[in-house]
């Protein structure tokens, strides 16, 4: 009796492992996807008759708080993953997308020109998005 019992106790312990590790799994999946979300909706996505910031920063119009929201939704997306695929094209992409952002908040130079260069709608979506 006491060995069916301990059986019974570890394939419980076990399977309650199991279940935690998939909901985890499936948590970190869903705030990578909030995460990216947020970040399209924070910076790509404007109210209809209203320029998303993204387009206000091509053309020399974000305000300093406007590039701080680049720049801090860029970091963001440096550090998800990808909702699909190569993981080190997603790092290339939101790498120089936060570079330019950075640049353009410091004031740089050209640093407009180099966001628009790298700001690349459908080159991230047709290889990333689900």
């Amino acid at each position: 009796m006491k060995n069916k019992t301990a059986k019974m106790i570890v394939s419980s312990l076990a399977c309650i492992a199991a279940g935690s590790l998939l909901v985890s799994t499936l948590m970190a999946a869903e705030s990578s996807d909030d995460k990216i979300k947020e970040v399209m909706k924070t910076c790509h996505k404007a109210p209809k008759g209203e320029d998303p910031i993204c387009k206000r920063a091509v053309d020399g119009r974000a305000t300093p708080d406007e590039l701080k929201k680049l720049v801090a939704g860029y970091k963001t997306l440096t550090t998800v993953k990808p909702p699909r695929g190569d993981e080190a094209s997603w790092k290339e992409k939101t790498g120089k997308l936060l570079a330019a952002a950075e640049a353009m908040e410091k004031g740089e130079a050209g640093a407009a020109a180099k966001y628009k260069a790298v700001l690349d709608c459908k080159g991230c979506h047709t290889v990333h998005k689900p």
